[in-house]
């Protein structure tokens, strides 16, 4: 390869900015042409590939389908590895320190120039070892045609380099952890009020502002780190703190005292990534220095999260081959050398990737099967997540999510770093949602094709799955008797759904042979066949997301295919457990010769056998013997568990058939296997209790929801109130005038609002049908006003990449359904109006008719209300994050009763209203001065 100057060169097409049918392209001799859609789509005919931000959002901005574009997002994401930025022209400015763009064809402007200080950054730094094998990256990228190959070639001083298969071979670039003896048991040591307030005040530092409710939240928090007394009874405060007390610092006080004092982290865990990174950033106080952070505090997830060095090593080997594939693998390969810790969701991956180049070779890179082969993978003294598990053991504060630690508790463990013996659980009101997720059973085609798949492997199509026969069998080949099990149990596995099974299931079932017949579907599909029948003949057609029915009274032959179900099950169950107790007695018997790799390696398959196998074949058997033998051990409203049967519905089409199981308490296992071998637990949020009734009562939901009613000792009980001023800095509205059931008026209703806000705007729903309307109708109408209009389920952008964009456009509008809530934190003006299409009743489902018996009383309907005043108290929380900030709350529901809005904070006054009178009311208390 010869050496060349840096030379900047830009793909030869003009630059295309877009908004809502409508877009500006700047040409390459500077000329500047805005035209409506039609117009846009006649230019790009005629033009070469435009350079756009963000392809598939551009195309949906114009109705188009896909089109050839160089995407500067993509030379981004090569030029600045493992750095997010918001995918808007505004974004890249503010990225890259250029002016913001005000005008459409401004936007254009800052994109080309966004390309430009791209280029340039790379020519300067061409000789930094992360650019060692850049320009032969680009070169291989440019294979599959990637339009930035030659720029960046060229920017690199390399416009004739050579494909590179060398850049791909990211694990050569990375360090490898060392392996270190497991820390001994803590000590115990207790926290003292006077030295959380004084570690927090060392935080803050002298300028910070005073927050006496904060330092009282720190003080109360060190009762979760007192000794315990008893085993089986934790030391527990529930914590309610109002929105801007700043709980995070106030509990990072005690905690961090309390780990460097007794040897041991503390696990910090939140519900949503946001509070994630929020907790994260927040730990530079704790740590300003970089390495000591990146040494005492970690961000802990499961498997699926991180990059699998041997996934990538595998699609690595297809794309030297070319394809298309090489251009995702190459930003994908970039990213991993420049990357924290490898986690892809939520970390420092932007969630835009995928969104470009597909999933596949992204975020399909990671273990979601797990199938990792642990000491035997070539890269595991280089993978992320071994690392991480490392780092964790000497960390003073793990950052985790509510689904981990539940996992990890219930499994005694998610490695041999055992479970850890004090918690924090931020977002604590979702404890009892999460818990419903984690201790739940679904016999369903979806799990059961996993399991198949997980056992088998491969069998036919482009999968990577491997099958535990490969992964296992070195274990196992010189020893017959585990052998033969492993033998055993991939053969019975044909008995699980095989590919195409959904397809299959429409086919029409003959009752006299329960569902089978000869040599057609396997014992799994006859079951879900039947689900299936049942289902629909019993349940109406919904937009909800699902179809659901009782399990009584059954269709003929499904007691039947239930009991056979059963059988085969049996028959994968009975060797997998010979194979695991097989294993565990190898490391009894070999104890003194075993390798230290093998050794972890045989402990890491007994786990995995027993977590995607073994445990749930234990619950689906337990579900099929209760459809076999008509009982109702698991039956109607107010026992342990409620059944159902469900056929799961995405855009019209069936994606899943099967059986579910839940707790009807989801908090008794959550208490039983989290919070009762724990020594001390914080659970705190804003929304802690109910916000009506007697005090007593308000803390007794909150116990009933968190689990602490389930435990022996009485929890604290903590109440800080918010510093905000909600009468002066919020108003709240409910309009009278418009039918919440006539799409056009719910629709002119938004735009209405919208525009008195001029913007910073959210609009919640509680059906996507009813969003993807009104943003049809208003779309366009917003745009001719220059707000620009964003939607969940229409803008081809998952939730957080929406939200950065509407944090980032100060006077863009943002729709999304209800669940959406959790994910928006936007202090400023970027949010200043929420507005409900309507009252956010929970889901009229199986499940929640007996949760509404069993807490309800003599008045279930107690229980609605106490969703619903959360959930609006929740939305309402989003508008004020700041004392400077100022929001109105809109309710578009006529017949929404004074009983939920009391919900709202006390100084809230909620006035009832006209659209043109509360629109009137909105400019007013929003327009500066």
């Amino acid at each position: 390869m010869s050496e060349h100057r840096p030379r900047l060169m830009l793909p030869d097409g003009p630059v295309l900015a877009t908004r809502h049918h409508r877009g500006a392209l700047l040409f390459p001799d500077g000329e500047i042409a805005v035209e409506d859609g039609r117009g846009l789509r006649a230019r790009l005919k005629e033009s070469p590939p435009p350079i756009v931000c963000h392809l598939p959002a551009t195309a949906r901005r114009l109705g188009l389908g896909p089109f050839p574009a160089a995407d500067v997002l993509e030379l981004f994401a090569f030029a600045r590895p493992a750095e997010t930025v918001v995918p808007s022209p505004r974004g890249l400015a503010e990225a890259l320190g250029l002016a913001p763009p005000s005008r459409l064809e401004d936007e254009a402007i800052t994109l080309r120039d966004a390309a430009v200080a791209l280029l340039r950054a790379l020519a300067a730094n061409r000789a930094a070892p992360l650019n060692r094998d850049a320009a032969g990256l680009a070169a291989l990228m440019g294979t599959a045609g990637w339009p930035w190959a030659a720029p960046v070639m060229a920017a690199l001083g390399a416009p004739d380099a050579a494909p590179a298969l060398r850049a791909l071979r990211v694990w050569d670039a990375l360090p490898e952890w060392d392996e270190t003896a497991r820390p001994p048991p803590p000590t115990h040591h207790p926290v003292d009020p006077r030295e959380a307030r004084a570690q927090l005040a060392r935080m803050l530092g002298l300028a910070a502002e005073d927050r006496p409710g904060q330092a009282d939240f720190a003080s109360a928090a060190t009762a979760a780190f007192a000794p315990r007394e008893q085993a089986g009874v934790p030391r527990v405060v529930l914590a309610e703190a109002g929105t801007g007390t700043g709980k995070t610092a106030a509990y990072l006080a005690p905690a961090s005292l309390w780990a460097e004092r007794n040897g041991a982290p503390v696990w910090i865990s939140t519900y949503t990534r946001n509070l994630q990174r929020q907790v994260d950033a927040e730990s530079a106080r704790l740590f300003p220095d970089e390495a000591d952070r990146r040494r005492l505090v970690v961000i802990r997830k499961g498997r699926e999260n991180y990059l699998c060095l041997l996934n990538f090593e595998e699609a690595a080997s297809g794309a030297t081959r070319g394809g298309i594939a090489a251009v995702a693998l190459g930003l994908m390969a970039r990213w991993a050398v420049a990357t924290r810790d490898g986690d892809m969701a939520g970390g420092d991956l932007p969630g835009w990737l995928p969104e470009l180049v597909g999933t596949a070779s992204t975020l399909g890179l990671a273990d979601r099967r797990g199938e990792c082969i642990h000491s035997a993978c070539p890269h595991w003294r280089t993978c992320f997540i071994e690392r991480t598990i490392r780092r964790a053991r000497t960390a003073r504060i793990v950052v985790a999510n509510h689904a981990l630690v539940m996992v990890q508790a219930a499994w005694g463990g998610l490695d041999e770093n055992g479970l850890p013996c004090r918690y924090v659980f931020d977002e604590g009101h979702h404890l009892f949602d999460a818990a419903d997720s984690v201790f739940a059973a679904a016999l369903s085609g979806a799990e059961t094709a996993e399991l198949r798949r997980w056992l088998r492997g491969a069998e036919g199509g482009r999968s990577r799955a491997r099958g535990l026969r490969r992964r296992v069998e070195d274990l196992v080949s010189d020893r017959p008797p585990l052998a033969k099990a492993l033998a055993a149990a991939v053969e019975a596995a044909r008995a699980l759904p095989d590919q195409g099974w959904l397809g299959r299931l429409a086919e029409p079932a003959r009752p006299e042979l329960g569902g089978m017949e000869p040599g057609a579907p396997n014992a799994a599909e006859a079951f879900l066949r039947l689900v299936r029948q049942q289902v629909l003949a019993r349940s109406p057609d919904s937009d909800a997301g699902a179809r659901e029915t009782e399990v009584r009274p059954m269709l003929p032959g499904l007691a039947e295919t239930a009991a056979r179900l059963d059988a085969a099950l049996a028959r994968i169950e009975t060797p997998l457990k010979d194979l695991r107790d097989g294993l565990a007695t190898r490391l009894d018997d070999e104890a003194e010769t075993l390798e230290s790799a093998t050794r972890q390696r045989i402990e890491s398959v007994c786990r995995s056998l027993a977590r995607r196998a073994l445990d749930p074949l234990g619950a689906w058997r337990g579900m099929a013997r209760a459809v076999a033998t008509d009982t109702t051990e698991a039956g109607g409203p107010g026992e342990t568990f409620i059944d159902w049967l469900e056929v799961v519905q995405r855009a019209g089409h069936e994606v899943d058939v099967g059986m579910r199981r839940h707790w009807v308490d989801p908090t008794v296992p959550f208490a039983r296997v989290v919070a009762e071998p724990a020594h001390g637990m914080l659970v705190t949020s804003a929304t802690l209790r109910d916000s009506i009734g007697e005090e007593e009562a308000r803390w007794h939901a909150a116990e009933e929801t968190t689990g602490a009613i389930h435990l022996l000792a009485p929890a604290v009980r903590v109440a800080v109130p918010s510093p905000f001023d909600y009468a002066g800095q919020t108003r709240a509205f409910v309009v009278t005038d418009v039918a919440r059931d006539d799409a056009s008026q719910v629709a002119a209703a938004y735009r209405v609002l919208f525009e008195a806000s001029g913007g910073g705007a959210l609009g919640l729903f509680t059906a996507i049908a009813r969003l993807k309307e009104v943003h049809r109708r208003i779309a366009g109408p917003l745009e001719a006003e220059g707000v620009r209009l964003l939607a969940q389920h229409v803008d081809a952008m998952d939730n957080a990449t929406l939200v950065d964009v509407f944090r980032a456009e100060v006077d863009a509008c943002l729709l999304g359904t209800d669940a959406m809530r959790d994910g928006v934190d936007v202090p400023g003006r970027s949010l200043r109006l929420i507005v409900f299409d309507r009252v956010p009743w929970p889901r009229p489902t199986i499940l929640h008719r007996a949760r509404r018996a069993r807490f309800g009383g003599a008045r279930p309907g107690r229980i609605d209300d106490r969703i619903v005043r959360a959930r609006l108290r929740q939305a309402f929380g989003r508008l004020v994050r700041t004392a400077e900030d100022r929001g109105c709350f809109v309710l578009l529901d006529s017949r929404a009763p004074s009983r939920l809005l009391a919900g709202l904070p006390e100084a809230v006054a909620v006035r009832r209203g006209g659209l043109a009178e509360v629109a009137a009311a909105i400019r007013a208390f929003l327009t500066p001065g």
